[in-house]
């Protein structure tokens, strides 16, 4: 049996539940793009956008949870789209910080319109109350998620 932050046991029937939240989660990664690429360009866009220009490749690796030869070349696809750009680090004039450009801020809005015509598409039958408190939680889930990582970093 499971144990939740506040140490009470999870019921068994619930447990099994819990189970099937990773899968789920991964399929849900999977089911919106138009084509080989769309999910990693998003992904990137989204990582470099959330971080407002205070990222670099390796923190894009870090975000993503690959290596950074994987995320160099998905950021050199984004950079050669005209999707990012490079600029120096006003801290640390080595290392270069990753931007959007004006097409790559549209490509990310256009990918969530997207995603979002998928999500009422597949919950067109769910009662509304339904749709928009799972809507609400999957939000609140993705903020949680990022706020956990940055409590798991080690301090720099």
């Amino acid at each position: 049996m499971g144990v939740t932050s506040q140490e009470q046991p999870v019921p068994a029937a619930d447990d099994s539940l819990l189970d099937n939240v990773g899968p789920a989660l991964s399929r849900l990664r999977r089911r919106v793009g138009s084509g080989r690429g769309d999910l990693t360009r998003n992904i990137v866009l989204n990582v470099v956008g959330d971080a407002a220009g205070r990222i670099t490749v390796g923190g894009v690796a870090e975000e993503m949870g690959v290596a950074q030869p994987v995320a160099s070349r998905a950021v050199a696809a984004c950079i050669t789209e005209g999707l990012l750009r490079r600029v120096a680090s006003q801290r640390d004039g080595r290392s270069s910080l990753l931007e959007l450009t004006a097409e790559g801020e549209s490509a990310r809005r256009a990918y969530a319109a997207e995603q979002r015509h998928a999500f009422e598409e597949i919950t067109e039958k769910w009662d509304s109350a339904d749709r928009l408190q799972f809507a609400r939680f999957l939000t609140r889930y993705g903020q949680d998620a990022s706020a956990w990582t940055a409590r798991r970093k080690p301090e720099e």
